[in-house]
């Protein structure tokens, strides 16, 4: 499980823009994510700065937590 921490997100629609933006790099990946403290976790084959550059093209700031 790789975990993320991600500024930014605040509703229902940033869980959406970074599941989906993750999820279309890996359709099986397992996506968390956790408004409150702003962690992502994600179950995939994908590599960290895949996942990363996913949810920054979402417009997101995001490192390995």
């Amino acid at each position: 499980m790789q975990v993320f921490k991600v500024q930014g997100m605040s509703c229902g629609h940033c869980v959406r823009a970074v599941t989906q933006a993750v999820q279309a790099l890996d359709p099986a990946a397992e996506v968390q994510v956790d408004l409150a403290s702003g962690e992502v976790r994600v179950s995939s084959r994908l590599a960290d700065g895949q996942v990363l550059e996913a949810i920054r093209e979402e417009g997101y700031a995001a490192e390995v937590a």
